[in-house]
This record gives C-alpha cells, sequence and structure tokens, in this order.
C-alpha cells in the first residue's frame, strides 16, 4: 500500500512541476488538469512535419501530418529564431519537428520554415512562428489547446492565430 501511495505521490509531483514551467496544462477557463500519461505521451510523441490543413470546430486549421491540431505561443516572438517554451512546458505542448530544413505545407499558403531548437532538433515555422502540438489533443480533429491560458493559438492556412477560445 505504502508503495502505491509513493508511487501516486511521485506521478502527482511530476505532474505539478510540468505545470509550474508555463501553466499550460490549464484549460482556458483556468482550470489546472494533468495526467502522467498526458506528460509522457508529449514527450515521446513525434509527428511528421509536413503541414496541411483541416476543417474544425474553429474553422480551416493548419494541423501536422498525422493531422493533429498546430498551435502558436505567444510567448515566442517571430522570426527570433527561438522558442520561448521550454522544460516542463514542452512536456505538455510538443514541437512539431521536422526531418529536413524544408517541410511541406500543403494547402498552407504561409511560408512554412524552420528553427533549431536547444536540443538540435528542426522545429516548424509557420510566418516566423513555431508550432506545437498540444498534449490532450487526442485524435485528429480537437482543438482541446485553443486559447488554453489565452496564449495558446490555432492558426489559419495563411498564418494568421485564432485568438478566440473554443465554444
Amino acid at each position: 500500500m505504502n508503495k502505491r501511495f509513493s508511487t501516486a505521490m511521485a506521478v502527482m509531483s511530476l505532474a505539478a512541476l510540468a505545470l509550474t514551467g508555463c501553466g499550460a496544462a490549464a484549460t482556458s477557463t483556468g482550470a489546472t488538469s494533468a495526467s502522467a500519461g498526458a506528460v509522457s505521451a508529449a514527450v515521446t510523441s513525434s509527428a511528421p512535419a509536413d503541414l496541411k490543413t483541416a476543417k474544425t470546430p474553429l474553422g480551416d486549421i493548419v494541423v501536422n501530418g498525422k493531422g493533429m491540431s498546430v498551435y502558436v505561443f505567444d510567448k515566442d516572438i517571430k522570426d527570433s529564431g527561438k522558442s520561448a517554451c521550454n522544460t516542463a512546458c514542452l512536456a505538455i505542448w510538443s514541437p512539431v519537428t521536422a526531418d529536413s530544413g524544408t517541410p511541406a505545407g500543403e494547402g498552407v499558403s504561409a511560408k512554412v520554415g524552420v528553427i533549431t531548437t536547444d536540443a538540435g532538433t528542426k522545429q516548424v515555422t509557420l510566418d516566423g512562428m513555431p508550432l506545437y502540438v498540444f498534449s490532450k489533443d487526442a485524435v485528429p480533429g480537437d482543438v482541446k489547446g485553443q486559447g488554453v491560458l489565452k496564449i495558446w493559438w490555432a492558426i489559419r492556412p495563411a498564418g494568421e492565430k485564432i485568438s478566440t477560445p473554443a465554444g
């Protein structure tokens, strides 16, 4: 019994630590939640770099090669060549990565590019903004990351962020 309690406490501590990095697990209503599964899924998942578009409850948005919604982060600075999401933030918001310096953007009219992360991987950008996927988006079409903390936004094919919360 003590071993299970210790394990549960360790998982809760890890989740709390992840939440403190950028608060990214908060929902658009401000409530916070996280699970060890969501955190580990975000760290280990790797989505294809190619971007395309998909119809969602938010309208046409940019998605990664697996059809998962991609988001921009208001704390990133356009054309800076850097991501402001690091450490615990990255446990919840995985960068969209590329195998090459020239990812494709089918149906995307904004400029697709890459930056090199601190870890040395290539992160896909759209009009100079780094792109991320949200760990709580479980299936293509999910937009659970939309409006989180009023700093995470889905993006239109022309590169504009959708700055209204999902509803």
